[in-house]
């Protein structure tokens, strides 16, 4: 008999990719009022209905960066709450749970950023998730990825030369999460470290090439790469 996975966030730009993945899991994907994170009672109903075994919450408030900057309200309930009610509830039925974080916990200046380095965001969306990570970390069994995530198409219309990173598309990252929900702790995901504009030339796309003023690295960081040894070691074990 296969076992559940509660995923939140379905209809978001990850959760469909995952949707898209071929798997041994049954993914139960309720919508957003079927059940509203946002509400205990929900979570709590609908978990004690369908007792799956894990909780994979990709569901928050994303990009575009400066959002979290206006939105405050928002970003705090969408990434921080929804975050604990899940949390809460995870630890009342005991049910393990796997948390889409963002490479933006790290401090985004020297690169190379190891799952065990300081972590210090530099902008909101970063303390949001830093913030979610919190909750998650307090449970007995819990799996905190970090993500350094490019959507697919690149969104954008250029990409910085001086901006590095570690980016990989969503669709790869897709294809990694089902392997991992059985891991615990923390696990950085992402590419190789290159530029931005780099990433976004060598998956296809017609991008302008840009260079990053100092201003702006403030607020998205200068070399925001994550080191992936771990994540190597684990797919190479389970291969």
């Amino acid at each position: 008999m296969s076992k559940k996975i509660f995923l939140t966030g379905s209809s978001g730009n990850l959760g469909q990719k995952l949707l898209n993945q071929k798997t041994n899991f049954e993914i139960l994907a309720p919508s957003s009022l079927e059940v509203n994170i946002f509400k205990l009672n929900d979570i709590e109903t609908y978990l004690k209905k369908n007792k799956p075994q894990y909780i994979l919450h990709t569901a928050g408030l994303s990009d575009p960066m400066n959002q979290h900057e206006k939105k405050i309200t928002e970003s705090i309930k969408k990434n921080i709450i929804g975050t604990a009610n899940l949390c809460i509830a995870a630890n009342k039925y005991n049910i393990k749970l796997i948390y889409t974080s963002t490479n933006f916990v790290y401090p985004g200046t020297k690169g190379n950023y190891s799952e065990k380095d300081a972590l210090l965001p530099f902008n909101n969306y970063g303390w949001s998730k830093l913030g979610g990570e919190c909750s998650v970390m307090m449970l007995k069994k819990h799996l905190i990825i970090r993500l350094c995530l490019a959507k697919t198409p690149y969104k954008h219309k250029f990409a910085f030369s001086n901006y590095i990173t570690s980016f990989m598309s969503d669709i790869d990252v897709a294809k990694l999460i089902f392997n991992l929900i059985d891991q615990e702790g923390i696990i950085n995901i992402g590419g190789k470290k290159q530029s931005a504009f780099n990433y976004a030339i060598f998956e296809g796309n017609k991008v302008v090439r840009k260079t990053l003023k100092k201003k702006n690295s403030l607020k998205i960081g200068s070399n925001t790469s994550i080191n992936t040894v771990k994540l190597k070691k684990i797919l190479k074990i389970k291969k």
